[in-house]
């Protein structure tokens, strides 16, 4: 029997391509094999559903190789602290990568210069001095009590404008002026001394060397009348700087001071206390001029 130039007939495979179903052109009078066309089908039925159950596998390993990648890329390699990921700044917040840091030369402000300083030598204490300068105008107020200036005087002999022990204390320290001015209220009268020296040192000496017999001269005159000539009188002894500064207080009458006369104590207090203010005041000034040179 001759098949033709192909030779026998191939078997009918339904998964190799090409293969063709055996057929009879209708000539042979057969019928088609249903059972082999059932197992064919059935065949191809379940290599579908192994393929689908192989695919699902493999996209399941996949997913969840994506997953555990960007975990990872997340996570940076390291474990995140609870709530860290709320507190992540926004990328307007992050600093730019090209910004520079702004950059300030060292200042430092010159420490303020000290009043003290331009009155404790006669190096730096070179502002103008006078009765009227230390002591100006033709009254003073301390708080509500007024008093009126007296006479002024202003000698560069400091010994003989005062007395008992203070005249050596003066001219041992090697005082170079003495000026004085007397204030009055109702029957009282102070007068004020205010010893200059070259040195803050000498002035503080001189302070300590003095003793409650160490009395400036009042100073009376101009319609003051004299005082503490005789009488027993309140005094003080003090010092700022290069000056040391006396004050002497006591009864235009003539009468004692005790104890009991109060007023006099506050008098010699008022004008101790503007005394220093002055001096301190005059150095302030000089302070304020060189620091704005």
């Amino acid at each position: 029997m001759s098949y033709g130039q192909g030779g026998p007939p191939q078997q009918w495979d339904p998964w190799k391509p090409n293969s063709q179903q055996p057929w009879d052109g209708g000539g042979s009078g057969r019928s088609p094999d249903w059972a082999a066309l059932a197992d064919a089908s059935e065949a191809r039925a379940k290599r579908r559903r192994l393929l689908f159950i192989g695919g699902g596998a493999l996209a399941t390993v996949a997913i969840g190789t994506a997953v555990a990648v960007a975990v990872v890329s997340a996570n940076g390699g390291t474990e995140a602290s609870p709530g860290a990921s709320s507190q992540l700044p926004g990328t307007s917040d992050l600093p730019s990568p090209t910004g520079t840091v702004p950059s300030f030369a060292p200042t430092s402000a010159p420490p303020p210069l000290d009043p003290k300083d331009f009155v404790a030598s006669a190096k730096k204490d070179k502002a103008p001095l006078s009765p009227d300068i230390l002591f100006p105008g033709t009254q003073l107020t301390m708080g509500e009590t007024v008093y009126k200036k007296g006479p002024t005087a202003d000698t560069k002999n400091c010994a003989s404008a005062a007395k008992a022990t203070l005249p050596k204390v003066l001219n041992d320290n090697d005082c170079t002026r003495l000026i004085r001015v007397t204030y009055t209220k109702d029957d009282m009268a102070v007068t004020v001394g205010v010893a200059v020296f070259d040195t803050e040192a000498q002035a503080t000496k001189a302070k300590q060397q003095a003793d409650k017999k160490s009395v400036v001269k009042s100073l009376s005159g101009g319609g003051v009348k004299d005082f503490c000539s005789g009488a027993v009188c309140r005094t003080t002894t003090n010092a700022y700087g290069r000056y040391a500064y006396f004050t002497v207080a006591g009864f235009t009458a003539g009468k004692n001071v005790t104890e009991k006369d109060t007023p006099v104590f506050t008098t010699g207090d008022d004008l101790q206390e503007f005394t220093f203010r002055q001096i301190r005041r005059r150095g302030e000034a000089q302070a304020s001029a060189a620091a704005n040179e």
